[in-house]
Formats: C-alpha cells, structure tokens, sequence
C-alpha cells in the first residue's frame, strides 16, 4: 500500500493511502529508530520550506539561509498548506506538541508579524491553528494571532471579550 511520510487516522487527499490505526502510532512511539526518522523527516520537510529545527528538544525553529526563495514557494503553491496541516496533525499523534506549538507561532509571525507569507495567512489562522491539541497552548497562539492581526476588530478566530481578559 502507498507509504505516507506524516500518516494520520484519517485519510488524506491520497484515498490509496490506509490511515494509521491507534496501536500502529503505539507500536511507532515505542521505536527508537522510528522516532529518529520522524524527526529527520519533518526536518527534511521544514528544509523544503525554508525553516530550520535549531533545537530538537524544544522544537524552537527559524528561518534557513534559503527561506526568501523557499517563501516564494509557499506563497506560490497553496498545497502546501495542506501538507503542513498534515504535518501538523502527525506531530500531535506522535506526541510532538511542542514541535507543534513552535510550528504554528513560526507561521503565525511570519504571516501576521513580518508579512513574509501572506498566502498562508489563512491557512495559518484556519487550520494550523486548530491542530493544537492543548487548550491552553492554542489560547495562547490564538491571543498571539489577536495582538498581530491587523485590522485587530476583524478577527473572528477568538470571541473578544475573552481574547481581552486574556493575558
């Protein structure tokens, strides 16, 4: 059956592809040498775009020295948005929230804050958004998206009244 480099439990736009069974991710988390490949591969796939792991304990990230080439790239191809979306959701199956977390606040401070990305702008605000698993860590991207979001009345991704008791 076709392989995925960052499967899930649902299936993707490739209907050939079986999606993951809960004991598979556990038989997954439970390989060392697994585990390994899947960080290689999300580095691979964070190279392809431009972003580099700088820190594979924290999952901190930054701009490789290629990202206004591979930017361009992004901006470009909005499939690209669904592969993230996909890694996305992956990272938070194998337990790799804080990859996560560091993920979607790059996107986000790319797209909101330098305004180096602005066709993954929604994408960003739509979707990666809500791959977070954690309540509190996705209040605290979706605050972070709120302070950057211009103009800041037109966001619709946080009720306000909350969004302004929030700190």
């Amino acid at each position: 059956f076709p392989f995925r480099l960052f499967p899930l439990r649902e299936h993707g736009m490739n209907w050939r592809a079986k999606p993951l069974t809960r004991q598979e991710i556990q038989a997954f988390k439970k390989s060392k040498e697994v585990m390994q490949r899947f960080v290689r591969a999300y580095q691979l796939m964070l190279r392809f775009y431009g972003i580099l792991l700088i820190n594979e304990e924290t999952g901190e990230l930054k701009r490789a020295e290629n990202w206004a080439e591979r930017f361009q790239n992004l901006n470009r191809f909005s499939h690209n948005n669904l592969r993230i979306t996909r890694i996305l959701k992956c990272l938070g199956e194998m337990e790799y929230e804080h990859y996560q977390v560091h993920l979607v606040k790059f996107f986000l401070r790319e797209t909101l804050v330098k305004e180096t990305l602005p066709n993954v702008k929604r994408s960003a605000l739509d979707y990666f958004l809500f791959t977070i698993r954690s309540k509190q860590k996705r209040r605290e991207l979706v605050y972070y998206a709120w302070q950057h979001f211009k103009p800041q009345g037109s966001f619709v991704w946080g009720p306000p009244d909350k969004l302004l008791k929030y700190r």
